[in-house]
């Protein structure tokens, strides 16, 4: 369904009863809501909880910055890092965070617990500290603070990713091609195989494909920076999931995650890397359900406004 969240169009999905407390799901960088797998939404309603997951603006069927550019990573990277430039984006992550504010606003939600994975992580995070009493609890997964002192990607990765700069797909085939070779690469000892792999990549390609809106997303990334200055406010109670075998954000960025916020806990999930793979959803929505169990109203006490 298309919702107007934070005065623009974002497709979302509702799930459950609307009388249970609900759990705000916002993926990462490039990425559609179809990367939440059915599965884990369907564990988390099983288990007591209206689940929502979205697209992103600039990706699946939400709102496209057409016509906005974004400058090349490097130069991004350069300009912030030695020209001190700011803002170079069309937008940041704080405006992200106010779409995914939106989204609850659009469903009369008043407070959700909210997790985030990579980019949404991050996105988690601000939302975190500029909106404290719409948030239940926060889960940030597989992402970091973007402090500059992290380690970055595995060597192979960061090559994936400088070539995926240079060479962005030019059709719907290249692009399955290689979204099964980085899905297949950033994957996990407990991931997917790649034929399954390549049958989700061919289905987000085929729900929407535009390459246009990964770089805007980007520029969104290093024009916000590092995150500390936010991530040191958050008060909701935290768990951080963070894959053992993530060779695209390494472990330390969950670690950083949680050391900057208060009483946060940690949780490092053996098997697996920057996915989320069909054998660890069990796993995985038992320490989410248990967590936000914890720290909020139980089934059927309405988290809705």
């Amino acid at each position: 369904m298309q919702l107007i969240a934070n005065n623009i169009a974002i497709e979302a999905e509702d799930h459950g009863d609307p009388a249970d407390p609900a759990i705000l799901l916002i993926m990462g960088f490039g990425a559609q809501l179809l990367l939440w797998p059915d599965e884990l939404v369907e564990a988390l309603v099983a288990k007591g909880f209206r689940v929502v997951r979205f697209d992103n603006r600039d990706i699946g069927l939400s709102h496209k910055f057409e016509g906005e550019k974004a400058p090349h990573p490097l130069w991004h990277l350069f300009s912030k890092k030695v020209l001190r430039r700011e803002k170079m984006a069309p937008y940041t992550l704080e405006d992200m965070a106010d779409d995914a504010i939106g989204v609850l606003d659009a469903l009369g939600i008043e407070r959700a617990h909210v997790m985030g994975a990579s980019m949404g992580g991050m996105i988690a995070q601000i939302v975190g500290a500029n909106y404290p009493d719409r948030v239940l609890s926060l889960i940030p997964v597989m992402t970091s603070t973007n402090n500059p002192k992290l380690p970055g990607p595995k060597k192979e990765i960061r090559a994936m990713l400088f070539r995926a700069a240079r060479n962005r797909p030019t059709d719907k085939e290249e692009a399955v091609a290689a979204g099964t070779d980085f899905f297949t690469a950033i994957g996990g000892s407990a991931g997917s195989e790649r034929q399954e792999i390549k049958q989700l990549a061919r289905q987000i390609v085929e729900r929407s494909f535009y390459p246009e809106g990964p770089p805007r997303q980007m520029a969104a990334i290093i024009d916000t920076g590092d995150l500390r200055p936010w991530t040191r406010r958050i008060t909701a109670p935290t768990l951080v999931i963070h894959g053992a075998d993530d060779p695209l954000i390494l472990p330390a960025g969950g670690e950083d995650v949680a050391r900057n916020i208060e009483g946060a806990q940690l949780e490092v999930i053996e098997g697996m890397g920057h996915d989320l793979p069909p054998s660890l959803i069990p796993k995985m929505a038992e320490i989410v359900a248990t967590h936000c169990r914890a720290h909020g109203p139980a089934a059927g006490e309405k988290s809705a406004a």
